[in-house]
């Protein structure tokens, strides 16, 4: 079974999220994006997810960078 993952952060746009899935590659945590918004009317939140154990440190390194 496949442990589930945390979800770290979250915007409206999706650089934003690319952003923050970079910042946490280069520090070594992997990420993954979600994006939950609506296919016609582009609302609804863009998320970025990281494994369990990952979780804290991704938060200080976001937090870091003012995301």
């Amino acid at each position: 079974m496949e442990p589930q993952w945390e979800r770290v952060y979250f915007t409206g746009q999706i650089h934003q999220a690319e952003i923050a899935r970079e910042i946490l590659e280069e520090n070594s945590i992997p990420s993954v994006i979600v994006d939950k918004r609506d296919s016609s009317y582009l609302v609804g939140d863009i998320e970025l997810y990281v494994r369990p154990e990952d979780l804290p440190l991704a938060r200080i390194i976001l937090k870091q960078h003012e995301l």
